[in-house]
């Protein structure tokens, strides 16, 4: 897995925080991702929308693409589509993946390299595998993250960000067997790159195999853990967590804990890989059809006549240069 790996013993370390005096958050759910095909005919596993979402406000969506090894043809993305009212934050592990958006934003993204795409008032972007990849095929891996906009800011104009690996804020554990990238938000006052209008923390952690991670957590944020690969468990009760699940902590409780299985399947000989998602919950009402998300059923009609009459960009949109992440050196 090479998304941004480094010597934990070379980072700053989160806090011990103390067994007795700490207020653990317990997990109060767990999902199993159901499998989807998206786009152009790619599986994803989607632990949530499916669930309440008010255990996962205020993301919208979370898709887990791959792990999958593509032989030569068969890597596929999305075609041109539009999108309003929410963020996309697409996170690649393994692989490469493309974006273009009628704004003039997008870029190539790779091994740990993070595009968060702010839909906003309204915009199209497409997303591919870079052609080579398609024509020889090779390891991909990554996840999509929608999150959603307030109401005050669904109509803010458009915007990309490029975060490169290189940005990503890497911390270890207390005891400094494992590492923690922060790709946006706050943790024990170290901060990502991403900018966000919702406040959330995103984080991926790569927890080494027998070994415990223990995170300060803020109070008035939610709290998710996906498993992106591996075995382990979640909260102070010890709730075993898979491969393709997602433990919902509930809301009392100012720390998480998790703890990595002793002994990890081969693909995870490194550790046990998880996202840790938590935000603000935003609370207000939700209408939802296909790419768009907005607040009642007027706004969505809107969107949509909006996109009918060309006002969300055209296509194709004008030639951009792309950042090549796989030329850069670490």
């Amino acid at each position: 897995m090479p998304a941004v790996t480094a010597d934990t013993l070379t980072l700053p370390r989160l806090p011990q925080l103390p067994e007795g005096a700490t207020a653990w958050r317990r997990v109060g759910r767990v999902v199993t991702a159901k499998r989807h095909l998206e786009g152009e005919g790619f599986a994803v596993r989607r632990p949530f929308p499916g669930v309440d979402l008010s255990l996962a406000d205020p993301f919208l969506l979370l898709d887990h693409m791959g792990a999958v090894e593509y032989a030569p043809g068969e890597a596929k993305g999305t075609p041109w589509h539009p999108h309003r009212g929410f963020e996309t934050v697409t996170y690649i592990i393994d692989g490469a993946f493309r974006h273009q958006d009628t704004t003039g934003g997008g870029g190539l993204i790779s091994d740990g390299d993070t595009q968060w795409m702010t839909a906003g008032s309204g915009l199209q972007h497409i997303e591919q595998p870079p052609p080579e990849l398609v024509a020889s095929g090779g390891l991909f891996h990554g996840v999509q993250l929608w999150v959603n906009l307030p109401r005050a800011q669904k109509w803010v104009a458009p915007r990309y960000q490029d975060i490169s690996r290189r940005d990503v804020k890497l911390l270890s554990s207390a005891d400094g067997s494992s590492l923690v990238r922060i790709i946006a938000g706050s943790l024990d006052g170290h901060d990502g790159p991403g900018l966000t209008y919702t406040p959330i923390t995103y984080l991926h952690a790569t927890v080494a195999p027998g070994a415990r991670l223990d995170l300060p957590w803020p109070a008035g944020f939610n709290a998710l853990v996906y498993v992106l690969s591996g075995r382990g468990t979640a909260g102070p009760d010890g709730v075993a967590l898979d491969e393709g699940q997602l433990a919902a902590f509930g809301p009392n409780g100012d720390a998480l804990t998790v703890r990595a299985a002793d002994t990890q399947p081969q693909a995870s000989a490194q550790g046990w890989e998880i996202l840790v998602l938590g935000g603000r919950p935003i609370r207000e009402p939700i209408a939802r059809y296909g790419p768009f998300v907005m607040n009642n059923r007027e706004e969505i009609v809107q969107a949509f006549e909006d996109f009918q009459a060309g006002r969300m960009g055209v296509v194709p949109a004008e030639k951009i240069p792309h950042r090549s992440s796989q030329d850069e050196t670490i």
